[in-house]
């Protein structure tokens, strides 16, 4: 056989069949990334000690409520840029959110006096609900990475909140 010969074979027993796995392997994975920034409709966030969750924030309506510290409930109207939804998809995907259990702890008797987090991001075809309780016992891991991303949130709406104003 010729050198060139050689070559052809090559590439056609080794280098055409890799490509063609790879391509099949990999472009339903690229495809199916269920949530891309560029799907991302809109983000909730709710916190507090008691079942009514009497904190939140939607990035859909702007709509920012918390109780400030002489126990009013303050209700402002901030709306976050590109950058920040961008940060927080970033910061998701780093901790790992899409692959976290729905529910990080259980509601029990202890649960009234504890914090809890309710998170949502909504994508055009899918959805992450997280709810965390603050005195979840499981791995230590899952939860720091959790309050990790609650924290995240929190940061990026305080700033988004700076930037406004108000």
């Amino acid at each position: 056989m010729s050198t060139r010969g050689k070559k052809i074979f090559l590439a056609l027993t080794i280098i055409v069949p890799m490509i063609i796995y790879c391509y099949i392997y990999y472009k339903p994975i690229i495809q199916n990334a269920p949530f891309r920034k560029n799907d991302f409709v809109s983000m909730t966030y709710k916190w507090g000690i008691k079942d009514t969750l009497e904190n939140q924030y939607d990035s859909k309506t702007g709509a920012y409520q918390y109780l400030n510290s002489q126990d009013s409930t303050i209700k402002k109207t901030i709306f976050l840029n590109n950058d920040d939804i961008l940060y927080m998809h970033g910061k998701a995907n780093e901790i790992g959110l899409w692959n976290f259990p729905d529910t990080i702890g259980k509601k029990s008797a202890k649960s009234i006096t504890v914090p809890r987090y309710d998170m949502l991001f909504k994508y055009k075809e899918k959805s992450k609900h997280v709810v965390i309780y603050g005195d979840f016992d499981g791995n230590p891991k899952l939860l720091d990475a959790a309050m990790q991303m609650r924290k995240v949130i929190e940061e990026t709406i305080n700033q988004a909140e700076k930037r406004s104003g108000k």
